[in-house]
């Protein structure tokens, strides 16, 4: 059988599974598939190709394709969609009567009805059984507890980011890696926390994106406090203007000015822009 990546789940779960002949490989298409977590809605993203496979992460699940969604499975997954609202009042009632340091965040029930995922945010490690046994009561099926966190909560309720696009942690992002305020100050952005965070009020995860990029290109700049020899003389490197792949320069005779990377014939002393930075710019 052809392997595909199939995406599933609330929680946006990624998994090579195999293709029955009858399913269309098409990308976009809707199939039921079974999972360690059991029966669920996903849809087909590509074939799983050598590159592809590349890109997933370590921790993706496996899982089996079972059929193209169907009419009927269409309607059932309605219905269990509109009990989801119902579900989650439950849950909320049973968490404020239980008087734990918790935050209800999503409720999320799978297509097979195997068990519900109640997804909560705490500060610290809960002592949920309680919970569990009066939930399992109320709604009658296995209650998996996952606990999640600020990005996490924003992947699951959060819909559209600064840019006006759909946010990214809930489209198109497998997983969320660290992002630093030294990302921002490399590309130069606002050092504003209001205008450079998401809506999980961490650093916008969109700071790494081109991150690698200017991280290059500054390689081929000399760095900040570089003592260098231009056609107009010698100087000393103020700032790099990266993307112009410029250097700022004070002169000898103190004037200033910008000079291409390939007008800077030679560098005396080379300045350590990695003192400059501070131990406060540590991963979000």
């Amino acid at each position: 059988m052809a392997k595909y990546v199939v995406r599933y789940g609330a929680m946006r779960h990624l998994s090579v599974m195999s293709r029955p002949k009858s399913v269309p490989a098409q990308r976009g298409t809707r199939v039921i598939v079974r999972t360690d977590r059991g029966l669920e809605v996903g849809e087909i993203l590509c074939e799983a190709t050598e590159q592809a496979l590349a890109q997933l992460p370590a921790s993706s699940g496996t899982g089996q394709i079972q059929r193209e969604v169907t009419e009927d499975d269409q309607q059932q997954w309605e219905k269990i969609q509109s009990l989801q609202a119902e579900e989650y009042d439950v849950c909320w009632r049973c968490v404020e009567e239980s008087q734990l340091p918790m935050d209800l965040v999503e409720v999320e029930h799978l297509f097979g009805g195997e068990r519900i995922v109640v997804y909560y945010l705490a500060e610290n490690r809960v002592d949920f059984r309680a919970l569990v046994r009066k939930l399992a009561e109320e709604l009658q099926t296995r209650i998996e507890m996952r606990q999640i966190g600020v990005r996490d909560e924003a992947k699951l309720l959060a819909d559209y980011g600064d840019c006006g696009k759909p946010v990214c942690c809930n489209t198109h992002l497998a997983s969320m890696p660290p992002v630093s305020m030294k990302m921002a100050k490399l590309q130069k952005a606002t050092l504003d926390p209001t205008k450079i965070s998401g809506r999980c009020g961490r650093l916008k995860c969109c700071l790494r994106y081109e991150y690698d990029v200017y991280n290059e290109m500054r390689k081929e700049l000399p760095p900040v406090g570089s003592d260098i020899v231009t056609a107009q003389g010698r100087g000393r490197v103020l700032a790099q203007e990266i993307l112009a792949s410029q250097v700022l320069v004070e002169m000898e005779n103190h004037r200033r000015m910008l000079v291409h990377a390939p007008d800077v014939l030679s560098v005396l002393k080379k300045g350590n822009d990695r003192a400059r930075r501070r131990p406060s710019e540590e991963s979000s």
